[in-house]
């Protein structure tokens, strides 16, 4: 990838290089700071060119913290990194040139025709139909429309899909909630907001997180009982984890 970097930056002889010897690693870095970068004081950058100093590693890391260089574990990590960003400042410099290659900006000839089979993809979900649609498909389910018929179409999605799946319909018996009610008339707000309508819808709004919470919980928990079944299969290599980046 690192090659392939230097070849977008023209870079002399990309293709032949060795990165990991130190003196060629270093000439990279002088490169790409007068050629590309453009950031380090002229002291600074004269300092990187003597390539044979006892001193080249201090001024480096000094020049890595200028240009806000991340701490990496190898130097061909920090090479990637310092490539990336002189392709982003070329691109930036260049816009123009690059600008007329973005996806947005290519001829529609160059792009494969579609045929969209989908019946749905034809829909125009602006018109007054689709929002009528909606709307109505929510008073069957006897669900109160909202003024945006995406935000119905979310909840009739959750009802159909917990209500009217294909096991919920055979088994009704297993979704259907049992049990005492909660009274959430008689529970305790914690605060007062001075109006007995916004309480009470403060106090719906607060079960609905708390519900949202647990399933979020239950979903972390299964998770977790998943991948545990992995770690403790015998068959599993631990040798092959990784901790870190």
């Amino acid at each position: 990838m690192s090659k392939r970097l230097l070849t977008a930056l023209d870079y002399p002889q990309a293709d032949n290089l060795n990165l990991n010897d130190e003196k060629t690693f270093r000439t990279v870095i002088v490169w790409l700071e007068v050629n590309k970068i453009r950031n380090a004081p002229p002291n600074v950058v004269n300092f990187l060119k003597n390539t044979n100093s006892r001193d080249w590693d201090r001024v480096y890391t000094e020049y890595k913290q200028q240009i806000s260089c991340p701490v990496f574990e190898t130097k061909l990590e920090e090479l990637h990194w310092l490539l990336g960003y002189a392709v982003q400042l070329e691109a930036r410099s260049n816009k123009s040139k690059y600008l007329k290659h973005a996806v947005e900006n290519l001829q529609k000839t160059n792009v494969p025709s579609v045929v969209a089979e989908n019946s749905l993809d034809k829909l125009d979900f602006s018109s007054k139909e689709f929002t009528d649609g909606i709307n109505g498909l929510a008073k069957i389910l006897k669900i109160v429309p909202h003024s945006d018929p995406f935000v119905t179409l979310r909840a009739v999605r959750k009802v159909v899909t917990k209500r009217m799946a294909p096991d919920c319909v055979a088994n009704p018996q297993k979704y259907i909630l049992t049990g005492t009610p909660f009274p959430i008339q008689e529970a305790d707000l914690g605060f007062d907001l001075g109006d007995p309508v916004l309480n009470q819808a403060a106090k719906i709004l607060r079960m609905i997180y708390i519900q949202d919470l647990r399933e979020l919980q239950t979903r972390a928990n299964e998770l977790i009982v998943a991948i545990q079944c992995i770690t403790a299969n015998p068959k599993t290599d631990t040798k092959l984890g990784k901790v870190g980046f």
